[in-house]
């Protein structure tokens, strides 16, 4: 798992009910890892120049920046509910909420958030912010939807790329974590090109192909099943889309985690199909691990 001695784990809040679920997880998150809390919560309006003191003859906590001050006040009271001896701290941060925590991820060892805040359309499955944050956050972002369950496994998407490396190592840690087992998900289709320009056979032996799948899957586990002995782990061969076994797998889940890409992404491209679906359709929280400069797996 992604580490930097000291680095918080940060949660961004906005006042809405899934940003305090977020805060609860994220306490339990720092606390598990005995890492503090960081509250964070953009503020937007100095961008618009508008005021955001109180107004004449209003009492002297009306003002916009004396509310964000108090939603980040009662984030941080929720937080130390979960654990009174959780060192967190609160920050109102003037900017607005994607490029502000983008920048708070850079120091972060994990950045929590709720799947959908107060701004865009009421049936939009994962809010704008979280969509972005999990493409471009230095960190890896943790996804929630209201209260996680306790028991199930973490479950992870191999596809033997390198990013898929990292986020087998930030799942094995996780369930070293939480005590559980790890779920261990490889999806194919049909056969795999070897490089860009390869023709895949029109025919091919389907139990052959299946025995390549089992390799991979297991050469991509094995010097972490070595690492985390402690750790019990299912392999799951799924002849499937990628994203479809995830969402099925996720539903029995307390942690599903992916690569923010993987095989089939194209070059430049920072959120992949199956991460991108995933992220809208998990019936889980979901952990998206990026590839972080500098970064080491712990």
């Amino acid at each position: 798992m992604t580490d930097r001695s000291g680095a918080p784990v940060v949660v961004g809040v906005d006042g809405s009910p899934t940003a305090l679920d977020a805060v609860r997880v994220a306490a339990r998150e720092a606390a598990a890892r005995h890492r503090p809390l960081r509250v964070v919560h953009a503020f937007i309006w100095p961008l618009y120049a508008a005021s955001h003191g109180p107004v004449p003859a209003a009492p002297p906590d009306a003002g916009l920046r004396q509310e964000a001050e108090k939603l980040v006040r009662e984030a941080v009271d929720e937080a130390r509910k979960v654990s009174a001896e959780l060192a967190v701290t609160g920050h109102v941060v003037d900017g607005a909420a994607a490029p502000v925590l983008v920048r708070e991820s850079r120091d972060g060892a994990l950045l929590v958030l709720g799947h959908r805040g107060l701004g865009g359309f009421a049936d939009l499955l994962v809010g704008s912010v979280a969509v972005h944050l999990s493409a471009r956050a230095d960190c890896p972002v943790l996804v929630v939807r209201g209260e996680p369950r306790a028991d199930g496994p973490v479950v992870v998407g191999v596809d033997g790329s390198a990013l898929s490396d990292e986020a087998i190592g930030f799942a094995f840690a996780e369930a070293a974590q939480r005590g559980t087992s790890l779920v261990a998900v490889h999806a194919w289709r049909y056969p795999r090109p070897a490089g860009p320009g390869d023709i895949v056979p029109l025919v091919y032996d389907a139990e052959e192909l299946a025995a390549e799948e089992e390799r991979v899957l297991a050469e991509s586990l094995a010097g972490w099943t070595e690492r985390y002995p402690e750790v019990p782990v299912r392999h799951r061969l799924v002849a499937a889309t990628p994203a479809r076994a995830l969402v099925e797998e996720s539903t029995n889940a307390q942690l599903t985690v992916v690569g923010a890409h993987g095989r089939g992404a194209f070059r430049g491209l920072l959120l992949g199909s199956v991460s991108h679906a995933v992220l809208h359709h998990a019936r889980s929280p979901l952990a998206i691990v990026r590839h972080r400069r500098g970064g080491d797996a712990s």
